[in-house]
């Protein structure tokens, strides 16, 4: 038994007093209630308004039937005195932290392993190709995604073995290769969600067929949580997050219970809504996921990417964010030029663009990444995913650890 948890590494199997098989089932009924919370309200919210469901069931999902509102110089200052106000404090506490003498390898440097040479003259090539025209690749143009980040995943990971000696590829290559097919459902959630508002449609994808739609998209967003994770491991080297962060503000609730219960029932009432106001609720689905998985874990008694700022601990948190955000810089670039693309309707704050991204909506990658965090978690563990002080100075109840096994091999 004890050897099953090492290998799952969920250290939480510990508080339990039941068997680890009912913590699993705890497990598998969280991801099944959050997966109904996610998908019956938004349907339910356009049935009851009387629209066609049919053409939110629509695949490939090509139809465009929500027209936004222009854009509002208002409401565009008034978002972004908000976020400003709201990111302060974390920007300004990032700055002022000393950047120290690096990690806990620091001085030490391996060299840049051989598969990483592969990687990073794979993602050269992808990305030159994904940017030109040339006449004989034209039927191999859509396809680009795929290879390039794959290669850029494993770039990260061969940076992260350069400056400490280990990746997650090489830490846990069967659990990390888990994370492909799992990004891909992750992943079709946001479609799923995005059906409401229509935030992003995609170009140069006409001619695949239904099939040739699903296996290409599928694949390509099976990149997406091996990105955000990749890059949240290469953020551990920098001991600056945990410097300013990792003693910052406690948040603890006295009927935490409750408050998931009410955050619950309001997430619900407003993906009921997504559909019928969608220039009001256009960013609802990038902070639901978040939102609902976190209440629901919180409510079966399941550990939380956010347990740790109970403790003032928001370390394990803002690099998340920041893998997310740093990720989203890379998915815009390398998506301005490419023949297949997405590009953003945006109501109100759809102006000031950074490739096709509007500015603001570079924020929505601060929650995103630690969705990734916490979806990852399933396979990962917790504890990999924080890398928290908190972890390796015995507190194992608030950060999920199971003692001695966050570095192991598969």
């Amino acid at each position: 038994m004890l050897k099953t948890r090492d290998r799952i590494n969920y250290a939480c199997v510990e508080l339990y007093p039941e068997s680890f098989r009912a913590f699993k089932m705890r497990m598998i009924f969280s991801a099944i209630f959050s997966s109904i919370l996610l998908l019956m309200p938004p349907l339910t919210g356009v049935f009851l308004a009387g629209l066609p469901i049919e053409r939110y069931l629509e695949f490939p999902p090509r139809t465009m039937y929500v027209r936004h509102a222009g854009a509002s110089w208002p409401v565009f200052a008034a978002l972004a005195i908000v976020l400003c106000l709201f990111l302060y404090p974390f920007v300004s506490r990032f700055l002022a932290a000393s950047p120290g003498a690096g990690s806990r390898h620091s001085g030490q440097r391996w060299s840049y392993p051989w598969w990483g040479r592969i990687a990073l003259a794979v993602c050269l090539a992808s990305w030159l190709l994904s940017w030109t025209r040339f006449p004989w690749f034209q039927s191999f143009q859509p396809y680009t995604f795929i290879p390039l980040w794959c290669s850029f995943v494993f770039v990260l990971n061969a940076v992260c073995h350069r400056l400490k000696g280990s990746s997650l590829v090489e830490r846990h290559p069967w659990r990390f290769a888990a994370l492909f097919p799992l990004s891909s459902i992750f992943w079709w959630y946001f479609e799923f969600l995005n059906r409401f508002v229509q935030n992003w449609h995609y170009l140069g994808v006409d001619d695949f067929s239904p099939a040739g739609y699903c296996i290409t998209a599928s694949l390509s967003f099976s990149t997406v949580l091996p990105a955000v994770l990749s890059m949240n491991e290469l953020l551990k080297v920098f001991p600056r997050f945990k410097k300013a962060f990792g003693n910052f503000v406690s948040i603890r609730m006295s009927h935490p219970v409750a408050v998931a219960a009410a955050v619950l029932f309001f997430s619900a009432i407003g993906l009921l809504a997504m559909g019928i106001l969608p220039d009001f609720l256009f960013s609802l689905p990038w902070v639901a996921p978040l939102i609902i998985v976190t209440a629901v874990n919180r409510l079966l008694g399941l550990p939380t990417v956010c347990e740790g700022i109970e403790n003032g601990d928001w370390s394990g948190l803002c690099r998340l964010a920041a893998a997310g955000l740093v990720c989203g810089f890379f998915w815009e670039m390398w998506n301005y030029y490419s023949y297949a693309k997405w590009i953003y309707s945006i109501p109100y704050v759809g102006q000031l663009r950074i490739f096709e991204m509007p500015l603001l909506g570079y924020a929505g990658y601060l929650p995103f990444g630690i969705e990734c965090g916490l979806v990852s978690a399933v396979i990962l563990g917790l504890n990999p995913v924080l890398h928290s002080e908190s972890c390796r100075s015995g507190n194992h109840a608030q950060t999920g650890h199971l003692p001695g096994n966050e570095d192991s091999n598969d």
